[in-house]
């Protein structure tokens, strides 16, 4: 459904650092950097199928976060969630929500954490057994 997800930064060189962390838990490698001729630096994080941009806002206003959003990453089991928890956390995120663990729900039991990166932008690492 989705062709990628696109988040902004007002420092690229940290949401790099932090996300090349973070996404690492996942087996995502070093991003694809596009430069723009304008300075505008974007990073293009490919893994599995899917694309994690990152951006400096190219109307060159500072970015913001988007009330209500959240971008969640799958993960392959509880321990990942919990990894990709504490990594985003000593690399700049903040802990937000519930501590990393399982969860109910109408969808049945799924293992959750919830950060928001330097930028503020909620990030869910997610887990669904079977």
């Amino acid at each position: 459904m989705f062709s990628h997800v696109m988040v902004g930064s007002n420092d690229i060189e940290r949401s790099k650092s932090f996300y090349n962390a973070v996404l690492a838990t996942l087996g995502a490698g070093e991003p694809m950097v596009d430069v723009k001729e304008d300075g505008t630096t974007r990073l293009f994080y490919i893994h599995n199928g899917n694309i994690f941009s990152v951006s400096q806002p190219i109307d060159g206003q500072s970015a913001t976060v988007a009330n209500g959003a959240t971008i969640g990453f799958a993960c392959s089991s509880p321990e990942q969630v919990k990894e990709f928890h504490d990594v985003a956390v000593d690399n700049g995120a903040t802990s937000i929500e519930d501590p990393p663990g399982p969860r109910d729900s109408t969808m049945g039991q799924m293992h959750l954490s919830y950060v928001r990166d330097p930028d503020g932008h909620k990030l869910c690492a997610m887990y669904r057994p079977g």
